[in-house]
């Protein structure tokens, strides 16, 4: 049984238009309406037009207006109110100062941009210390002359201006840029902004270009001895349990089976036997280097201490590639802070070239392992999930700070798999460069960066 509602609605009647083509289907459907309800429609469509066309002109009122201009602007209707309800003439004379600033402004603003902007950089990889050159070209495309302006070109958090003069139609304008990369990291350049006001910045306009430039700000290395990078064994391989047919590890002789290669005959078992007996090898693998590097900064006594240890992790995981070698930088991975304690990850870098290890080492920042913000794991848990999810190591550098005790080292030290070699590159720039052994391992004192290839070719790893 139908309610009281149902009863006094009116049936609406639909007009329906279907649209097919391909897989696309379209369908307008119209329900006519009482007058009421058309009018409440138009007034709701007004609404939101008016509301849209007032959110805009706000937009563009903040956008054109500098606060020194809506202090003009402030002026003129106090000035204004003033002037009307006490009869004051100071404030007609303040009104009518600021309207007339504001009212010589606006030719500055007149006309249109129509700018072909483009920044070439000459490098996009330079190592820490050294200076990026660009060069700007902008060109004014319309048949007007476009009037001085600004380009402001976001550098990282900073900013570079270049200042554009009077250019006619068709005029073009060449600005030499200099961008210094004094520290490592990721500078990226742009969107590039022109803006064009009045002298006193009171109005202005503004035409962006979302273009954004990644630069990559390499840490600093050194070139280390040839073999300082792992043990000479790994030249030829650690034997592994898998049998093959052919490679350097001996381990015993079969009875030919077809397809054998005759190369691997092994004549005097053949001739012993009465038997064609083949040899057969263990597969040999390349044993792994693992360069671990702490991102704790409760280890470094300050931000250049951090940087030396980052140059030299860079420097051992650079000098393996370039060997050949299988090699693992290993750092902890970004952590949540309501994951302290419950959670440990680590990240391996890419390692496939030494460009792209360079890469992964410029973006890499510290943080505490300590407090409520923790944001990384100590060197301990590194070590401990390098030795469960990485085998066949047969070197691993543990680089750090100072203020890292000798204690933590070791147990770090004894967390990986036993019978690797395990040195402690503990950076500390202005100490004397030692170099100290124990049973677990060997602690490296790294004063300057340049003492890491001395030490390592005196014999620290002998």
């Amino acid at each position: 049984m139908t309610g009281p509602t149902e009863l006094l609605r009116k049936p609406a009647t639909t007009d329906t238009v279907t649209s097919t083509r391909g897989a696309t289907v379209t369908r307008l459907a119209r329900t006519r309406r009482g007058p009421l309800a058309e009018g409440a429609a138009r007034l709701r469509r007004r609404a939101r037009s008016v509301g849209g066309g007032f959110a805009r002109a706000v937009a563009w009122v903040l956008e054109t207006v500098s606060p020194a201009g809506m202090l003009l602007v402030g002026l003129v209707g106090v000035g204004v109110a003033a002037g009307a309800a006490f009869g004051w003439f100071e404030g007609w004379v303040v009104a009518a100062t600021a309207g007339a600033l504001l009212l010589v402004c606006v030719p500055f603003l007149l006309g249109a941009h129509d700018y072909r902007v483009r920044l070439e950089l000459d490098r996009d990889r330079v190592v820490a210390g050294s200076e990026i050159r660009g060069t700007l070209d902008l060109v004014n495309g319309g048949a007007r002359p476009a009037l001085p302006g600004v380009v402001d070109i976001p550098v990282g958090r900073g900013l570079v201006e270049a200042h554009v003069p009077l250019l006619r139609g068709g005029a073009h304008h060449r600005e030499e840029l200099l961008i210094a990369a004094q520290r490592r990291g990721i500078i990226d350049v742009g969107p590039m902004t022109i803006s064009r006001g009045d002298p006193l910045r009171i109005l202005r306009r503004e035409m962006s270009w979302p273009e954004v430039q990644r630069v990559h700000v390499h840490p600093v290395t050194v070139t280390l001895p040839p073999s300082s990078a792992g043990l000479i064994r790994d030249l030829e391989g650690a034997p592994s349990n898998q049998l093959v047919d052919a490679d350097l590890s001996f381990h015993a002789v079969r009875e030919y089976v077809v397809g054998d290669s005759q190369r691997h005959v092994h004549w005097k078992s053949t001739a012993r036997t009465g038997r064609l007996m083949v040899r057969q090898y263990e597969e040999s693998r390349h044993a792994r280097i693992a360069v671990l590097l702490d991102l704790d900064l409760d280890g470094y006594s300050n931000d250049d201490e951090f940087e030396q240890a980052v140059s030299a992790a860079a420097s051992l995981g650079v000098q393996g590639v370039r060997e050949g070698r299988d090699v693992l930088v290993g750092v902890s991975a970004e952590l949540d802070a309501a994951d302290r304690g419950a959670v440990q990850s680590m990240r391996a870098l890419p390692t496939v070239t030494p460009r792209v290890l360079l890469d992964g080492m410029s973006g890499l920042e510290g943080s505490s392992a300590a407090g409520a913000g923790a944001g990384v794991i100590r060197l301990e848990s590194v070590a401990a999930l390098v030795a469960q999810s990485f085998g066949d190591l047969s070197i691993a550098y543990l680089v750090t700070g100072s203020l890292v005790p000798l204690q933590r080292l070791r147990r770090a030290a004894v967390t990986l798999p036993p019978g690797i070699a395990v040195v402690a590159v503990r950076c500390e720039p202005g100490a004397e460069p030692t170099a100290r052994r124990s049973k677990e391992l060997t602690v490296l004192t790294l004063g300057e960066l340049g003492d890491l290839g001395q030490l390592l070719a005196r014999g620290a790893l002998r």
